[in-house]
């Protein structure tokens, strides 16, 4: 299962494809990554979503998140792996929005309701930093696999762990469908998270790939790449904690929690950059 956070540009359009761009016979993760705000011919800017009573903009998808039964991942942890040479400035920004008590743990909350228990996100591996580069600047699916296998193991040690991968600036995904992340031939997505295909990974394991933001269908107006890159990993995290094998909470449309709220009242908190989650008790986007 691969579930993706589509580029601003053309939204629908990268839903429709990237949802029909699933790798492990499941649903999609390849929802709503891009920034439709990169060529919005509204002339709006990411801010422009909330309306002056403060309430979010309609939700994107088809109405409610519904369990299909799935398990999801609970008092899950994310360990970071860094491949290649990646500045300090942006692996020790990552590691604090996974680790603070200020960061990413903060707005995980609402996941409750998806019966997501809480944690403080801090992984029993140690974070990874892996300094030979991926092989060429096209990064498939199948070696992001074989990455996560070669430095935690084919079977990780703790499969309730998100493994995300981080790549440096010059290097793009491809996640076999065509398609590509920033610095690709084929820019249709800014992140996604999956599982293991069984041959090349634990078919339990699951693990998320960061590109480097470095394109304007995946940067907000203002931001810097390491707000970028933080409003990517908690898309991504807070989806594989609900979803981790494309068979728990999506709704009839196929899209994620966060697939819903994707590029909407996007938000700055301590520094660290953000989305909203989609709340069924709330139906709205909520921080």
């Amino acid at each position: 299962m691969k579930k993706v956070l589509i580029v601003l540009a053309s939204l629908s359009l990268v839903v429709g494809s990237a949802l029909a761009g699933d790798h492990h016979g499941n649903r999609s993760d390849d929802g709503n990554e891009l920034n439709p705000v990169a060529s919005d011919h509204n002339g709006h800017n990411d801010g422009d979503v909330f309306n002056d009573s403060g309430k979010a903009a309609a939700a994107a998808g088809s109405g409610q998140l519904r369990n299909h039964g799935g398990p999801v991942m609970n008092g899950g942890k994310v360990v970071c792996i860094f491949w290649g040479s990646i500045p300090s400035s942006y692996t020790s920004n990552m590691q604090a929005f996974r680790s603070n008590s200020t960061g990413m743990v903060s707005h995980m909350g609402m996941l409750t309701q998806y019966g997501v228990t809480e944690s403080t996100l801090v992984g029993s591996h140690a974070d990874v930093f892996d300094p030979t580069p991926p092989s060429s600047a096209r990064v498939t699916d199948v070696m992001v696999q074989q990455e996560v296998a070669r430095v935690v193991g084919f079977t990780p040690a703790d499969l309730n762990t998100i493994y995300e991968v981080f790549i440096p600036s010059g290097y793009y995904s491809d996640d076999g469908s065509g398609a590509t992340s920033c610095g690709g031939p084929n820019l249709q997505y800014c992140a996604y998270h999956s599982s293991g295909d069984g041959s090349h990974l634990n078919a339990n394991a699951k693990y998320s790939i960061e590109p480097w933001p470095g394109c304007s269908g995946c940067s907000a107006s203002g931001w810097t790449t390491n707000q970028n890159a933080n409003h990517f990993m908690v898309h991504e995290t807070r989806e594989a904690l609900t979803d981790p094998f494309g068979t728990a909470w999506w709704d009839a449309a196929g899209y994620e929690a966060d697939d819903k709220c994707a590029w909407q009242g996007l938000f700055i908190s301590n520094g660290y950059g953000y989305q909203p989650e989609y709340s069924n008790s709330a139906r709205a986007c909520v921080q």
